[in-house]
């Protein structure tokens, strides 16, 4: 066997684990077991008659052969992935698999009335929800669509700002602030370091709060819970807090906390029937929330 005979799926294995760096890395990725990987690296290694990785305790390094393979298996990625977007992007009919990527707090009471809607019109397209905070590759098809608060989005994908989201400081109920009372003297809840980039956790630092923080997540909707629990204070997107009985805002929204709500898709999908269907109904949907999403619902 010689590098021209292996399969695709053997570029597979050899691009996650250079990608990874490690067995149970590369694992992860192609969603098998760390032995399967193991034995695989090992039988494309015997039949090529070349080493592909140094192995140290550290994990696995691509040797010089290894590299060259990578970068061959990576182009061969990008084309079967391009390929795929445009056969995606030719679907006459709103049918078929839509994969849509979010971050929780958006998911949170907002959009499931709006997928119920968008449901029961379109009845032959089955949703994939991924609401994390992680930033899914709309490029590597881990997505189709994605809702992302935040900045201007990267010029290899196509969108349109929707929204805007205000955020505040909320207290809970139980708690009772003198008039002019110092915010930086209380017990605060924030979000932790894989957070740090987004703009509340960057005005709290500013502010003093983090050094008079109680608890740290990773989840907007464990702070507002936290919050609501009376362990402290903190600042959330309005949209999470008001109407929460629990909770009660302290000021207006902070007008530097300001972000906006991006609706993104890769060019090559724009003309599929299911994404151009979707993209118009959160459009629409989220128009309808704006005031809910700047802190006047």
């Amino acid at each position: 066997m010689n590098e021209q005979s292996l399969a695709w799926d053997d570029y597979r294995f050899i691009l996650a684990v250079g990608r990874a760096g490690s067995l149970n890395g590369a694992a992860k990725r192609l969603r098998v077991s760390h032995p399967t990987v193991f034995r695989r690296i090992n039988a494309i290694e015997r039949s090529l008659g070349a080493r592909l990785f140094e192995r140290a305790r550290e994990g696995y390094t691509a040797t010089a052969t290894g590299e060259e393979v990578i970068a061959v298996a990576a182009e061969i990625e990008q084309r079967i992935e391009a390929t795929e977007r445009r056969l995606s992007g030719l679907d006459a009919q709103p049918a078929g698999t839509l994969r849509v990527t979010t971050v929780e707090a958006l998911l949170y009471g907002l959009m499931p009335p709006l997928l119920a809607r968008f449901r029961k019109a379109y009845p032959r397209i089955v949703l994939e929800l991924a609401a994390d905070n992680a930033a899914r590759d709309l490029s590597r098809r881990e997505a189709d669509v994605a809702l992302r608060p935040g900045g201007q989005p990267p010029d290899t994908l196509i969108g349109r700002k929707i929204a805007t989201i205000a955020a505040a400081v909320y207290r809970p109920r139980g708690l009772k602030l003198r008039a002019n009372a110092a915010l930086d003297e209380q017990d605060w809840v924030v979000p932790d370091d894989s957070l740090s980039h987004i703009a509340m956790a960057q005005w709290g630092i500013r502010h003093g709060h983090h050094r008079r923080a109680v608890l740290r997540s990773n989840s907007l909707l464990a702070l507002r819970d936290a919050v609501a629990a009376g362990i402290g204070m903190a600042v959330l997107p309005c949209h999470l807090c008001d109407g929460d009985k629990r909770l009660v805002r302290v000021g207006e929204p902070i007008p530097e906390l300001r972000s906006d709500l991006w609706l993104l898709t890769h060019p090559d999908l724009r003309r599929s029937a299911r994404v151009k269907v979707f993209l118009d109904a959160m459009r629409e949907g989220y128009a309808q929330l704006q005031p809910r999403l700047d802190g006047r619902g």
